[in-house]
């Protein structure tokens, strides 16, 4: 998890005595921006605003707040200058001006509106009052910009929230109208940016199907997994049933995710230099180890001891929905070990399922998966960027590791090893380029109106576009939501189903007090004694932004171990009724986890210096 950023709403409450405001204070629509005098772009988007009050006329007020432009002299001055007018209509006037009277702001136009002002261009002596006064007001509005996520010039924010889409007036107006399409984009948006919200839909799709399982509906929701999809062809058919597309098929999907969250981590992230990533590896293997360890002293040698992998994992999704709730009680930077190690956690849980939670392996189908792979490496080697080959072959790769008795998921993981990374973009040369195409096509007038932009034109802009991002970065960035609000949920709807008979739990209470011992024992106690032994040994630093019972809390969240928890359940245990009882180990030690990282990161919150 990155550091706390900014949200997408407006900080400040628009103040009809203290902002800067055209239109009735009753009007449905607000629009908001952040702006600077010497912005080309806000100059540029100066006339589109006027359009768009044209067509609203009382039905939109629009206000103006400063944001200049960082290291441009004239930008703080003519702000500064600006807000010496001495009422709306002057201010209202010389805004304009400022905005209109050149191509590009220059000193000449502070003069200008100086004269207008009637004051002295470098607006006078710094303890005159009318000077603090205007300078404490662009602070402010600097101040709010910032705190409202407003990171470039021009910002708009209607109605309080961010506007992040084309600055056309078409664009605008159908987004302060709030069309259907806007209003649907703007809620899945702001579900998503909400923190909490991948584990918020995990929860309410495992409550579902254990509330389901346990009515009358129980046997039909049962069955519904159960139904075969498939194909055929020519006499020959492949067919799984809905369950097993989930979990063989779509949780690749996941694996895919995790595999390029993984390579991002270990290539420039937290994981990416031993000092910053010495401490969360550590705390990881000793997460992995001590429940597994603690499991195998429960569990007596037979079957069961198999589930060993059960009590190894992490849901990342809960705990950090768990972190993200409890706010600034959290430090970032314990936020970051926590991920981190998650990372790690979830490396651990791949290369156990690939060792020891696969079927029996068949040489007749990985040769042709082995012959794949080494197609996928060429594409990389080659610097093939384009992603459609890479999950052509993705696909068949699939099949093969499917039917060679390997767990197909871990088709997901090989393919994200070989996803292309490229170096960072020069934005300089891309935004000259793009602006020259564009520019071009602006001169071409009518004949864009009646055909649009030109062939050549848009295969460039296509190209810019995905020279700004790396085919890896790109494909974490559309297939990370998708695996949260989509993969998961329906994961936990097809497995959490468990049917709460004390029969469930006749005869295997040691399997369960292993499972549960494992996660809400053996994972703080693996972390925080790995750690510990780290930091003894000079091998890892801790840093002082968090105490050693705040990590211990972190360590209690890491019981939480959902997803990959009942995955491995579900290939170590054949037994119907060995895995529901490993599902509500699980569910009880998360819940348990939930509980005790909560209660020990607000009590340490507390206690911990500000």
């Amino acid at each position: 998890m990155s550091d706390v950023t900014p949200g997408n709403r407006l900080d400040r409450p628009v103040d009809e005595k203290f902002d800067h405001i055209l239109g009735p204070a009753d009007a449905p629509i607000t629009l908001v921006e952040y702006g600077s005098y010497a912005c080309p772009y806000c100059r540029a988007a100066n006339e589109r605003i006027a359009e768009v009050r044209d067509q609203f006329g009382d039905r939109m007020r629009y206000v103006f707040r400063h944001r200049p432009l960082v290291g441009v002299e004239l930008a703080r001055r003519s702000a500064e200058l600006v807000e010496r007018a001495s009422d709306p209509k002057r201010f209202w006037d010389e805004h304009v001006k400022l905005m209109t009277r050149s191509e590009t702001l220059t000193e000449d136009d502070l003069e200008a509106v100086a004269r207008d002002l009637g004051v002295p261009a470098d607006c006078g002596p710094p303890d005159d009052p009318a000077v603090i006064r205007a300078k404490a007001r662009v602070d402010a509005d600097e101040a709010s910009a910032a705190a409202s996520g407003a990171t470039v010039t021009p910002t708009f924010f209607i109605n309080g929230r961010r506007y992040d889409g084309p600055w056309d007036e078409s664009a605008l107006a159908d987004a302060m109208l709030g069309t259907l399409g806007h209003r649907v984009r703007s809620a899945a948006l702001d579900f998503a940016s909400w923190g909490p919200s991948a584990g918020v839909l995990l929860l309410l799709a495992t409550l579902v199907a254990v509330a389901l399982t346990n009515t009358g509906l129980g046997p039909g929701f049962a069955a519904l997994w159960e139904q075969k999809f498939g194909f055929t062809f020519d006499g020959a058919g492949f067919s799984l049933s809905l369950l097993h597309w989930i979990n063989d098929g779509l949780l690749t999907l996941f694996f895919l995710v995790v595999g390029l969250e993984i390579k991002r981590e270990f290539t420039v992230g937290h994981l990416s230099g031993w000092r910053s990533a010495a401490l969360p590896v550590a705390g990881a293997i000793g997460g992995m180890v001590a429940p597994a360890a603690l499991y195998l002293l429960v569990i007596p040698p037979g079957a069961w001891s198999h589930g060993w992998g059960v009590p190894m994992s992490t849901d990342t999704a809960f705990a950090v929905a768990l972190i993200v709730m409890l706010g600034p009680r959290v430090p970032v930077e314990l936020r970051i070990f926590l991920t981190a190690a998650a990372i790690v956690d979830d490396l651990g849980a791949i290369v156990a399922v690939a060792l020891f939670y696969s079927g029996e392996l068949s040489l007749v189908y990985l040769i042709p998966a082995a012959v794949l792979v080494g197609a996928l490496a060429m594409l990389n080697r080659s610097r093939v960027y384009t992603l459609a080959p890479y999950v052509a072959i993705g696909v068949a790769l699939w099949a093969c590791v499917l039917a060679s008795g390997l767990h197909p998921t871990l088709a997901g993981v090989i393919l994200a090893l070989f996803i292309p990374t490229r170096p960072p973009p020069n934005l300089t040369a891309l935004t000259t380029q793009a602006s020259a195409i564009i520019a071009g096509e602006a001169a071409r007038g009518g004949e864009v109106l009646r055909h649009g932009p030109s062939a050549p034109a848009l295969r460039a802009l296509d190209a810019i576009h995905d020279r700004l991002e790396s085919p890896a970065d790109r494909l974490l960035r559309n297939a990370g939501a998708r695996s949260s609000y989509l993969v998961l949920p329906l994961f936990a709807l097809a497995n959490a189903g468990v049917a709460l008979r004390l029969d469930t739990f006749s005869g295997r209470e040691r399997l369960m007090a292993a499972i549960i011992a494992g996660l809400v024992i053996g994972k703080p106690v693996g972390i925080l004694a790995a750690s510990a032994l780290a930091v003894m040994s000079r091998l890892a630093v801790k840093p002082k932004a968090y105490s050693w019972a705040q990590l211990a809390g972190a360590g209690a969240l890491a019981g939480i171990g959902f997803t990959m928890s009942l995955f491995i359940a579900g290939e170590a245990f054949r037994s119907e009724a060995d895995f529901e009882a490993a599902k509500i180990a699980v569910f009880i030690a998360s819940i348990l986890s939930a509980v005790a990282g909560v209660t020990l990161l607000t009590i340490a919150g507390r206690k911990a210096p500000s």
